[in-house]
C-alpha cells in the first residue's frame, strides 16, 4: 500500500477523515485545502497524481464539485472505511466514499459515490443511497429505503421501511420519517413534514 493519501478539506470533519485514513493504513497524511491557510492548495499538489485523495467535505454540492475536478485531473479517489464498520458482503459501496466508526451497512444495500456515512449510522438490507448523499450520525435507516442524491440526513433521524426521499432534500436533526419526502424539501419533525420547497 501507499502510505501517502491527500485529504481534501481541512475542516474538522476533514480531521475526522484523517482518522479513518489512518485507521485503514496510512500513515502520511496530507492536507488539501483551498482556502486562506498554510495547508497545500489543490494547484500545489495536482501534477502529483500518484497520491491517492479522499474527501473532508461535508457540504454535499461542494464534495461533488472537487471529486469532479480530481477525476479530471487524473487522481485514484478512494473510500475510506473503518475498521470497527460492519459491511455486509452483498452491498456496494461507491467510490470516494467515506464509512466512519461503529456504522452497519446491511444485505444488498446500494452506497452510491462520494457518501458520507456518519458516525454509528445503521443503513439496513436493499437500500438505495444515491451520490454524495450525507447520513448523519446515529440515524438508522429502516430496509428497501431509497435516498436521493445531495441530500442530508440530520443526526439522529429514523426512516421507516419503503420510504422515498428524494434528492437535493435536507431532514432536519431528530426527525422520524414516515412518508414519502419529494425533492428540494426542507423536511424536520416526527413525524417529519415538508417545512420548505429549497429548490
Amino acid at each position: 500500500m501507499n502510505n501517502s493519501i491527500y485529504i481534501y478539506g481541512a475542516s474538522g470533519h476533514g480531521l475526522v477523515v484523517a482518522d479513518i485514513a489512518k485507521n485503514c493504513g496510512y500513515d502520511d497524511i496530507i492536507f488539501i485545502d483551498d482556502g486562506d491557510n498554510n495547508y497545500l492548495s489543490f494547484e500545489d499538489t495536482k501534477e502529483n497524481t500518484n497520491i491517492p485523495i479522499a474527501f473532508g467535505i461535508g457540504n454535499n454540492k461542494i464534495r461533488a464539485k472537487l471529486f469532479k475536478k480530481a477525476t479530471n485531473n487524473g487522481f485514484k479517489i478512494v473510500s475510506l472505511i473503518h475498521s470497527s464498520a460492519i459491511i455486509s458482503s452483498s452491498s456496494k459501496i461507491g467510490i470516494g466514499t467515506v464509512i466512519m466508526p461503529n456504522v452497519v451497512v446491511n444485505a444488498k444495500t446500494k452506497i452510491g459515490d462520494g457518501v458520507i456515512l456518519n458516525t454509528a449510522c445503521v443503513v439496513e438490507h436493499e437500500n438505495i443511497i444515491d451520490d454524495f448523499v450525507h447520513i448523519s450520525p446515529n440515524v438508522a435507516i429502516a430496509g428497501d429505503v431509497q435516498i436521493g442524491e445531495f441530500t442530508h440526513i440530520g443526526i439522529g433521524s429514523n426512516i421507516i421501511q419503503g420510504i422515498i426521499v428524494g434528492h437535493n432534500t435536507v431532514i432536519g436533526a431528530g426527525s422520524t420519517v414516515v412518508k414519502n419526502i419529494n425533492n428540494f424539501q426542507k423536511a424536520y419533525g416526527n413525524p417529519c413534514k415538508e417545512i420548505e420547497d429549497i429548490n
